[in-house]
């Protein structure tokens, strides 16, 4: 039996065997592997022998250019080497061989003493009658020859533009190109021969001579418009040149353009060229006529309607090329691709990922409230089938419609949730997680659900960065539901089964809803009290100052809480005090508590950039920072009886210093701004040894901010060396007005002298005052910066009797988008539907923004820049608000900025 079983498995075992061997013969290796740069300098010594083997020097000469282009570098003697063996191959008549010297010679250049040596031989194949060594010496000469050289050769040039073989006149051109970035002078004089070149007959030596001709007017506006003109006109048949000339009419409208309104010119000319035989030319139109600022849905439509046909080509590169455009031009005008909806739904299933993942964000971004359900259904099977920077855009196009959509958040955050239990890498996790956040930005209902899918996610997150920013996000956000209980279970899992980073978090999440909801502070001091033991020093330091804080000494004995620390009540603590404070504590015999109050505050960092909608509060960022729905400073402005009224903080500005550096005394201003009043907290440093400052204020003149009134002035009490203390003033003003004007500001205080001697200060004081720097309030103040998905919709829904329109000049500047960025930043409103972005070498530009105002209204403008050739900018400002003053406010900035 035994024999018989083994004769039954031998012909396994042999077709094993023979498979083994049809795998290896499939194997193909690469003719490359294993090569290494000594043994090719050995080989290349074949260049000397006397009767040159031809196919053996084509093989030498192609590792050399391998080793080349894979980035190995030649020392200076081994190069000269290699360079010299290279020149004695001219004797050989081999074309292929030829053609390989003239590539080694390009990727190893000669110095200047050398290149005479090779210059004889190449002059003799330049003037040679074989096109192919004629049209390859030209391409090296190019290369190697400095400006005086070049100038002896100009002639030649100049004859191989205008030779017949297309191969010689290619090579004189496309040499033209590389020669014009550092002799351009020598170029300019082939403009009449580069003209000649156009009208040749060979499609490659038309697309040569018209990107050289662009080239070299490229710095004269004027010169290239005539060539425009010129060009549109002529006789040019060759598709890649059809393609250079539709960039250049690109380039040319976007140069004339200084506003959007204004005609422009050759558009007939992209039009026709929609109905081009060559495809490439077809979807180069699309793609400018889609680029052109302020585009219209009228101007849109015939690109539109030739791409749609291309979405049912057998071609998948024009399936793709089309969809990919319809894609791009669906961000800014979903409306106008909405026609070709039905065509995209069937390329979900199409073979090629790449157009499946693009047809399904574009219908995303132009879907009805209806399709919003059967598309998330299509996704779910789709997205296990495309890589993770294709599943990034997906989930990026649904964050964005939920947007556009806040009633549908439950489906979304529903297909949001599943995907985030898939497989997947991290920057395809971060995306999720953002855009779970996004949406908890937009609809304040989604909170909790949110936060249970994020809570379900941390079971099993394989990411230590995602992990500890949930958990300090649950800690944040969690105390504020309606049920906070249910999420310590997830919270304290974490402390059980995580590293010491994710405990360490966890241990200040679940510190937080003890502290933040009284309910369950006994829940949180018994499971704190179990990771007194923990093997981490962080977490075992940590779980023993929250236990402080919650009134247990960690032996269970129940004691009075200990008031939260200012580092923990969101005060900005320096660092480097808090360091300079530990270290005189502990040279002291430390018989009393260590005191928070004597630690200085850093400069306040300004809270825009954690607010939704500001510049840098972007996907990428702090996730927990994503989701701070108010101000840093909000939870400290309420601890003030005084402010506790006020309502929700609106906007915090940044700090504005109102002293010189390394004056006496330091002063910063920062503005918060309620929906009635604005607190000015004015935070001070005594930099004075000798003395301490009590009953320190900021007196505030009026007389030109008229619209404010004064309701009371909170001082500071105390302020000894090295110490920040705050000290605020509390105006009133119109509620849903936005006043602006200067205040004219001063430092009080009562000055005590300190003995040095003995560090005693003196009972008696005498009172001084110190000048400070005006405060300075804007309309800006009142605007807080938010971005929106549709801007027209919005601006059509705005009252048009409210617009404002005006024109302004901002002087020179360095580019479009400098003057962009300067614009955006004195308005305060944020830039919407990308157009905070200025294409490269634009002349004009329209950017559209958007922002809230303390009433709760929009604020939209609309500018129009452009910029002449001595780069003066202009822009036409146009805007919209809730009223007629809110637009009239926005004007008052630009006006006064």
């Amino acid at each position: 039996m035994a024999s018989n079983a083994q004769d039954n498995h031998a012909p396994l075992r042999a077709q094993d065997g023979k498979k083994d061997e049809d795998d290896e013969e499939d194997f193909e290796y690469s003719p490359f592997h294993g090569i290494e740069k000594g043994a090719v300098l050995q080989e290349a010594r074949i260049f000397h022998a006397a009767q040159t083997d031809s196919r053996k020097c084509q093989q030498v000469l192609t590792r050399l250019l391998y080793l080349l282009t894979q980035g190995e570098s030649f020392t200076k003697n081994e190069a000269t080497e290699v360079f010299f063996s290279c020149t004695k191959l001219f004797q050989n008549g081999d074309a292929n061989l030829r053609r390989l010297v003239y590539l080694i010679i390009k990727e190893l250049p000669p110095g200047s003493d050398e290149v005479i040596i090779v210059t004889a031989s190449l002059m003799k194949d330049m003037t040679s009658n074989n096109e192919l060594y004629k049209g390859g010496s030209i391409r090296v000469l190019c290369r190697i020859l400095d400006s005086s050289l070049l100038q002896q050769v100009e002639r030649y040039f100049k004859q191989a533009i205008v030779d017949k073989a297309p191969v010689v006149a290619s090579a004189a051109l496309v040499s033209g190109l590389h020669m014009l970035r550092e002799n351009p002078d020598i170029v300019k004089r082939w403009s009449s021969e580069v003209q000649d070149a156009v009208q040749s007959r060979n499609p490659m030596v038309q697309f040569h001579s018209v990107a050289l001709l662009y080239q070299l007017k490229s710095g004269d506006r004027l010169a290239i418009s005539k060539l425009v003109s010129s060009l549109t006109r002529g006789n040019v048949r060759s598709p890649l040149a059809q393609m250079m000339i539709v960039r250049c009419v690109a380039r040319v409208i976007a140069d004339s353009q200084a506003y959007a309104d204004q005609e422009r010119p050759f558009y007939d000319f992209l039009e026709s060229c929609l109905r081009h035989k060559g495809e490439m030319v077809i979807f180069e139109a699309a793609k400018a006529i889609v680029e052109l600022n302020g585009v219209t849905e009228a101007e849109l439509a015939p690109a539109i309607t030739i791409l749609q046909l291309f979405l049912s080509s057998s071609k998948p590169v024009l399936r793709f090329a089309a969809v990919r455009i319809l894609n791009k031009v669906a961000i800014d005008h979903p409306m106008a691709v909405s026609n070709c909806n039905i065509d995209m739904e069937t390329l979900i299933s199409d073979q090629n990922r790449s157009i499946a993942t693009l047809a399904i964000t574009t219908l995303l971004k132009t879907g009805n409230e209806s399709s919003i359900d059967r598309l998330m259904k299509q996704m779910s099977s789709f997205m296990t089938e495309i890589g993770d920077e294709f599943k990034i855009v997906v989930v990026d196009a649904v964050h964005k419609l939920c947007i556009k959509f806040p009633t549908k958040f439950r489906s979304m955050m529903s297909f949001l949730s599943s995907v985030l239990r898939e497989e997947g890498g991290f920057e395809y996790k971060k995306s999720i997680i953002n855009a779970i956040l996004g949406i908890v930005r937009t609809v304040a209902e989604s909170k909790e659900t949110a936060l249970t899918h994020l809570c379900e996610f941390i079971e099993d997150c394989e990411f230590t960065y995602l992990s500890t920013q949930i958990l300090h996000l649950l800690g944040e956000e969690g105390p504020k539901t309606s049920h906070p209980a249910k999420y310590i279970r997830y919270v304290y899992n974490r402390i059980i089964l995580e590293n010491a980073t994710v405990r360490a978090a966890a241990v200040a999440a679940l510190a937080n809803f003890g502290m933040r909801v009284p309910s369950l502070a006994p829940r949180v001091r018994v499971l704190l009290r179990r990771t007194l033991r923990d093997n981490d020093d962080e977490v075992r330091d940590r779980a023993t100052m929250y236990l402080k804080l919650l009134g247990d000494d960690a032996t269970g004995e129940q004691q009075e809480p200990t008031p939260r620390p200012k580092v923990l009540r969101g005060q900005n603590v320096s660092l480097a005090g808090l360091e300079r404070c530990l270290r005189e504590y502990l040279d002291t015999p430390m018989t009393e508590a260590f005191d928070m109050a004597g630690v200085p505050e850093k400069e306040l960092v300004p809270v825009e950039a954690s607010k939704p909608g500001a510049p840098g509060a972007s996907g990428s960022g702090d996730l927990s920072g994503d989701l701070s729905l108010k101000s840093d400073f909000e939870e400290a402005l309420q601890q003030i009886p005084e402010f506790a009224d006020l309502g929700p903080l609106f906007k915090s500005c940044d700090a504005v210093e109102l002293v010189e550096k390394e004056t006496e005394y330091t002063v910063s201003c920062v503005k918060h701004i309620f929906a009635s009043h604005v607190v000015l907290q004015f935070d001070m440093t005594n930099t004075i040894e000798e003395q301490v400052l009590e009953d320190v204020s900021v007196d505030v003149d009026l007389a030109e901010a008229e619209a404010y009134e004064e309701v009371l002035t909170i001082p500071a009490t105390r302020l000894p060396y090295g110490v920040v203390a705050q000290t605020y003033v509390l105006l009133a003003y119109e509620q849903g007005t936005m006043p602006f004007g200067r205040m004219v500001s001063t430092l009080k205080f009562v000055v005590k002298e300190i003995d040095p001697s003995t560090g005693d200060e003196e009972e008696d004081g005498f009172e001084d005052e110190y000048p400070l720097e005006d405060v300075y309030c804007s309309p800006g103040d009142y605007l807080q910066r938010t971005k929106i998905s549709n801007f027209r919709n919005a601006w059509d829904a705005q009252d048009p009797d409210t617009e404002v329109v005006d024109e302004y000049g901002i002087g020179q500047r360095d580019s479009l988008q400098d003057a962009v960025e300067a614009v955006v930043e004195t308005l305060g409103l944020a830039a919407c539907e990308g157009t905070e972005a200025v294409p490269p070498n634009a002349r004009s530009h329209v950017c559209l923004l958007h922002g809230r105002t303390t009433a709760g209204g929009s604020a939209l403008a609309r500018v129009n820049f452009g910029m002449d050739r001595n780069y003066e900018v202009a822009i036409k400002l146009t805007v919209r608000g809730e009223s007629q003053d809110v637009s009239e406010s926005l004007h008052a900035i630009v006006a006064e900025g």
